[in-house]
Formats: C-alpha cells, structure tokens, sequence
C-alpha cells in the first residue's frame, strides 16, 4: 500500500478531492482539508518536507495583497446597487416602447439592454433577475412564447458572464496570470458576436413565427415622439456614463482594473442616491451581500492555495501534464477536450470553483502548448456563459426561476387570464440559445485571431550568416551589416534577412 500511495499520491490526492465535492462538503473546506491531509501523508512516507508547511502563511498573505481581487467586491457592490436604482427598469422600458412596435420588439430590447447591464453591472444573478421582474410580466402579458420569453431573458442575462466587466474575467485573468486589461479587450469581439447571433435569431423568428415574439399592441405604446426620445436619452446617459468610467478608463489605460471598479461603486452610489434609492437597507443589503460573495471567494482562495501547494509539491501538475499529452490532436484535441471538462462542471459547480480548482491545473498546460492565453481565457468565460444556462442546473435558470409566476393570475392592466410558466418550459426555452451561443464559441474557436488581434509574422535572421563591412561606401560613408552575396553598399543600414 505504501507503495502504490508513493508512485500514485498525485491521482489519489485528486481523486479524493472529487469524491469530497461530490459528497457535498464545502468547495473551500474540501480543498484545504485535503491539501493539508495529503500533505502530512507526503511527509510520512518521505516524499515531503515539513518546512514546505511554512509556507502556507506566506501564500495566505499573498492572496490578501492582491490587488486584482479587490475588483470583485468593488463590481459586485456596484451591480446590487444599480439593479435597485432604478437603472434596469428605465432602460426596459424605453428600449421597449421604442422596438415594441416591431414583432420581436419586446426581444430586442431585453438584448440590449442585457447587454448594457452586463457592461455595468457584471454580475448575472442582478442582470437575469432585474430583467425577470420588470420585463417578464410585460412579454407575459401580451402574448410572448413562454419558452422564447424564458431563453431570451437567461441568455441575454449570461452575456454578464463575458462582457466587461465581468467576474469571470476577471477571476480567470487572476488564475492564468493574464492582464485583466488584455482579457477585456479580448472578450470584445465574442460580446459583440453573442449580442449579434441573439438579435439574428430574434430576426429569424419575427419573419418565420411571428405568433411567437408579437408587437406590443397601440394601446401599450404610450410613449411617442418627443416624449419617447427624451425618456430614451435620460434612461441612456447614466449607463453609458458607467462603462466609460469603467471599462474606457481601463482601455485607455487611465486606471487598473480595481481603480475602474471602486469609480464604477462611487458612481453607482451617486446614480442610487440622485433618484432617491440611496435608503439604509439598500445600501445595507448591498454591503451584506458583497461582504458574503466576497468571503466566499477568498475562502475559496485560501482552500485552493493550500491544495495547490501540496499538490504540486508532489508533482501532481507534471501527472496532469502527461494526462493530457495522452488527448489526441494536440492543441485542437486539448482545446476541444477543456471546452466539453468545463461545459460538464458547468452543471454542478459555481464558476469561481471551476475558475479556483481546474484552471490553475490546466493553464500551465495550456501555456506549454504554446496557446495564446489570453484566447483560451476568453473561450472559458464563454464555455462558463453556456453552462448558466444549461439545464438542468444552470444558474441562470434558477435566477428566473426565483422570479417567474409558477400559476396563472388574473393581468391587472389588461384584466386577462395568463398562464403561469412552468420549469419545463423554461429548460424547453433555452435549448436554441445554448445553441447559439455554442456557436458563437465555435466561431472564435475557427478564428482566434478575433479576441488575440492580426499576428505579426517576423521572419527570423540567419544569425549565422551575417557580415560586417565597415569600409566606406561609394558616397564616403561607412558601410553597413550585410550577408554574403551584398556589396558591402548599405550606406549604413542594416540589412537583416525578413526585415526591410
């Protein structure tokens, strides 16, 4: 026995760890607990010292000193704040009456307003039930597909999953020692795809099944002319003014990424405050829940420093290497192979988990390959939007869930009977959207060059060959660097194969 634990402690160790997880222990405690356990079994079969042990405060410290991770608080606090400002529910409604007369309009303007509130908020559980309070009961009301209403809502809410400013991003940046600023920018084309495919489909549907996604009828439109612009305009200012504090100060390199998120809480306290939504229990509520995400993070830290330590102090990152030589087709294979692990610990798992305990596994892998980081970081976050929203354990759908009517009621406005919206139909209403957005993860699998930018391909100089002539030249001058075969005529220029 003592045998098989000292040629195989890594896939034990690891092994366990499933076992503690799927048992239904606490992710952090599970971690730290088995970190520590295989940890002192190392050190009794002779395999570890116990000075590595004492190292254990030190990563502690180091993780309370990261800078990075004081964005997490500061982007979460700002989107508890605008969700109860009053923020959503002005935009919902102006986006509403401005498309409602079109069919689909109802769908187009929870897209876009999605993805407004991914921009500022980042958070999914404020984008999904914000959108699920205000603008369910309208689509409801007048006639929306249940199913259709259900995806629209999940998906366009789990855009907060890959648009700046989002946790995942920034997470996984931390996890793969990325620039959280590099991964923003990369995540800015994948954004713009999911929002365009989601809109196409919207379109798709108005044309081809129009009984689906109805126009809102005259007497909902009571916003027309001046009053419509004027309502679109005061409802646009105080978003757009958030990403620019935000995510453009960050772009343009004015502030970091824990600079622009203590701006965007300021700015959210001054927009809650300015209409009148700056009461003690909100601002209470707000620190009460940012205070127990924010905690559950660092717990959740803590638990995988402790586990990693061990765990490659036993050479458990050199086993995971070799596992996954073993994938066929290389960068593809294990690109492939990544996407479908995560898809599938999408079902059970928090992303902070997947984020905490597999990628810091996984990335070294990645990096030795030689995959762009920054490209395989922005396929995660997508992978991670996806799981949201896959039944039947995806987040997004319990976040609707939380607020959608179970039972039919009598509509106060209109004095018709609508039917409630069953949890089958919400699992039924995603499928084309898990679709669409697999597609979209598809895409910038096929062209990487739409998150890492046009590669700039240098030829390499034959080192080897190259000559120095310092004779004068025909004008009187010095001569230059040249290879064999030149005359020796550069004028003091320097000739390199691949450079001109």
């Amino acid at each position: 026995m003592e045998a098989f634990l000292q040629a195989n402690l890594a896939p034990v160790m690891f092994g366990t760890l499933i076992f503690f997880l799927l048992s239904g222990f606490p992710v952090a405690f599970s971690l730290a607990a088995n970190g520590i356990l295989f940890g002192l079994i190392g050190i009794e079969l002779g395999l570890l010292d116990f000075v590595l042990l004492q190292a254990l405060p030190e990563r502690v410290y180091g993780l309370l000193q990261n800078d990075t991770l004081l964005a997490i608080p500061f982007f979460t606090f700002m989107g508890i704040l605008l969700q109860r400002s009053g923020m959503a529910e002005d935009l919902l409604e102006s986006a509403g009456q401005l498309f409602g007369p079109l069919p689909g309009g109802l769908g187009y303007a929870v897209i876009l307003v999605g993805a407004l509130l991914a921009a500022t908020t980042g958070v999914v559980a404020a984008s999904v039930i914000s959108m699920g309070l205000i603008s369910l009961p309208v689509m409801m009301r007048y006639g929306f597909n249940n199913g259709v209403a259900a995806g629209l809502l999940t998906s366009a809410g789990s855009l907060a999953q890959v648009i700046p400013p989002s946790l995942v991003l920034i997470v996984l940046a931390d996890v793969l020692g990325v620039s959280v600023g590099d991964a923003y920018r990369g995540a800015l084309v994948p954004s713009f795809l999911m929002v365009g495919l989601l809109l196409a489909y919207v379109a798709f549907l108005s044309i081809t099944k129009p009984h689906l996604v109805p126009a809102l009828p005259p007497e909902a439109r009571t916003m027309r002319g001046w009053t419509l612009v004027k309502s679109i305009l005061v409802s646009m200012v105080p978003p757009v003014l958030l990403i620019f504090l935000v995510l453009g100060t960050i772009f343009i390199g004015w502030a970091t990424p824990t600079e622009g998120g203590a701006m965007g809480a300021m700015g959210a306290l001054i927009l809650a405050f300015v209409r009148r939504r700056l009461s003690k229990e909100t601002l209470r509520g707000a620190l009460d829940t940012t205070t127990k995400l924010a905690t559950f993070v660092m717990f959740i830290l803590v638990g995988s420093t402790i586990f990693a330590l061990t765990f490659r102090a036993i050479n458990g990152d050199i086993w995971i290497e070799h596992l996954f030589s073993l994938v066929p087709g290389g960068e593809t294979g294990f690109m492939i192979f990544v996407s479908v692990l995560v898809f599938v610990l999408g079902f059970f798992i928090d992303f902070f988990e997947i984020a905490f305990i597999l990628m810091p596994l996984i990335g070294p892998v990645a990096e030795n390959m030689g995959i762009n980081m920054v490209w395989f970081l922005v396929l995660v976050g997508m992978n991670m939007a996806i799981s949201f929203l896959t039944p039947p354990f995806g987040f997004a759908l319990f976040y609707l869930r939380s607020v959608a009517p179970k039972k039919g009621y009598v509509d106060k406005i209109t004095g018709r009977k609508v039917p409630g919206m069953s949890t089958t139909q919400i699992y039924k209403g995603v499928l084309p959207f898990i679709c669409i957005q697999v597609l979209s993860m598809i895409l910038i699998f096929i062209f990487p060059e739409w998150v890492t930018g046009p590669e700039v391909v240098i030829n390499e100089a034959d080192l080897e060959n190259i000559s120095f002539d310092m004779g004068p030249d025909d004008d009187g001058g010095l001569g230059g660097f040249g290879l064999p075969g030149d005359a020796g005529d550069s004028g003091g220029e320097i000739k390199l194969p691949g450079f001109e």
